[in-house]
């Protein structure tokens, strides 16, 4: 991981290790949820949806000019909406080859959200994270 991403999951462990049990740990996950900018109609389209994901979920991402990207995205069920917020704080804002050398479930273990998501969002989690990979890949191969 890049010593940016180590400081981003820094950063969140010093959070999630303020709070006490899980459910201020889920609180906590879904006020992040409420900090996410709402999507457009147009924006929650099929193209946008992320498959294996219990809820509706939708990531849009984003290409800056210096080839950084940068992710959007929201849900119908508010504990998604929090695990999206904690994707964007991670991946966001970084080159796809900063993207690809993320263990994002190293670092989910280490905030201790693994253990504590049921199978079915786990497994969501997951599908979001790959299709933040695969949209990195795509990108690193248009620019190389």
């Amino acid at each position: 991981m890049t010593a940016q991403t180590d400081i981003a999951f820094d950063e969140l462990k010093a959070e999630f290790d303020l709070l006490g049990d899980w459910e201020e740990r889920y609180r906590y996950v879904i006020d992040l949820g409420r900090t996410l900018a709402p999507l457009s109609d147009d924006e929650r389209s099929d193209a946008n949806k992320v498959r294996g994901c219990a809820s509706q979920v939708w990531l849009i991402t984003e290409h800056r000019p210096d080839g950084r990207l940068d992710f959007r995205g929201d849900s119908d069920a508010h504990i998604v909406r929090g695990l999206i917020a904690i994707l964007l704080r991670l991946y966001s804002g970084r080159t796809p080859a900063e993207i690809l050398e993320i263990d994002a479930r190293a670092g989910f273990e280490q905030l201790g959200l693994v253990g504590a998501l049921s199978a079915q969002r786990s497994n969501g989690l997951f599908s979001m994270v790959e299709r933040i990979r695969r949209d990195a890949e795509a990108a690193r191969a248009m620019a190389g």
